[in-house]
């Protein structure tokens, strides 16, 4: 399927991980992508792996912190300078910062939690949106987490920052729906990507796949997700087959969140 051909995409946090995944999603699917992150040299790892595979698709990278408005505001404008229009936006660049109970947190990890979680997408929707209202089309998916729709045990600062993303959904689908633009949110469990795999390190560091095995013992489907199941919804919400799903906080999580208690 080429639902998303010659639809331009631009990934933060695609370097690895969920936006990594995603950008091979979309590539397969005829999208023209602009990637961003702030590591240089994994993204042009990320570049050069996709290009492998997709040597057709029109894809650039971007060095950004999403956590700098200015540098956001700048992946914006080279993207359209580019391409001529954004149609979707992953808005995926986050951290889980340190795991510590709530009066034990190091503000200096807390504050950079929200300056990259909470600001990084809001300064992203504050730049793309107006991109997208010229067109009088645009859809973005915003990462929220099962942490956005839930309590997470010593993870306050992105616990906080997760439920942040799934309101600024919610507020951006209201605004902006009647210039035909569809914000929507993923809440992806504990999908094995570098991110979950370094904090089941902090879990178990003497044996963190010990950690992961527990861990997966009280998901409904006895497993971890992987980033290629949550890449496929993403790449669903950025298309234009999504026409009529707005708000929505999605969870991927193979169906914890809906327990109570072991399963």
């Amino acid at each position: 399927m080429s639902n998303l051909k010659d639809k331009t995409i631009i990934i933060t946090g695609a370097a690895m991980g969920l936006g990594l995944a995603t950008a091979f999603e979309c590539a397969s699917k005829g999208a023209n992508l602009a990637l961003i992150d702030f590591n240089a040299s994994s993204l042009e790892k990320a570049k050069t792996a996709i290009l492998e595979k997709f040597p057709d698709v029109k894809l650039i990278v971007i060095i950004a912190d999403v956590s700098d408005e200015a540098a956001v505001k700048a992946y914006v404008e080279e993207t359209v300078k580019t391409f001529g229009r954004i149609d979707g936006f992953y808005n995926n660049a986050g951290i889980e910062g340190r795991q510590a109970p709530m009066t034990a947190y190091d503000m200096d990890v807390f504050k950079k939690v929200i300056d990259i979680n909470l600001m990084g997408t809001y300064y992203g929707m504050r730049y793309v949106i107006p991109v997208m209202q010229d067109q009088k089309y645009g859809r973005i998916v915003n990462v929220a987490s099962v942490g956005g729709i839930r309590g997470v045990m010593n993870q306050t600062p992105y616990v906080a920052s997760k439920h942040a993303v799934s309101g600024m959904t919610k507020n951006a689908a209201l605004e902006y729906a009647k210039f035909n633009i569809s914000t929507n949110a993923i809440a992806p469990g504990a999908i094995l990507t570098p991110m979950v795999a370094e904090a089941f390190v902090q879990v178990n560091p003497a044996d963190p796949k010990a950690a992961q095995t527990q861990y997966a013992q009280s998901n409904p489907s006895k497993r971890l997700g992987q980033p290629e199941e949550v890449a496929k919804v993403v790449a669903f919400l950025l298309s234009e087959d999504c026409s009529y799903v707005n708000g929505q906080t999605i969870a991927i999580d193979g169906g914890q969140s809906n327990s109570y208690g072991n399963v």
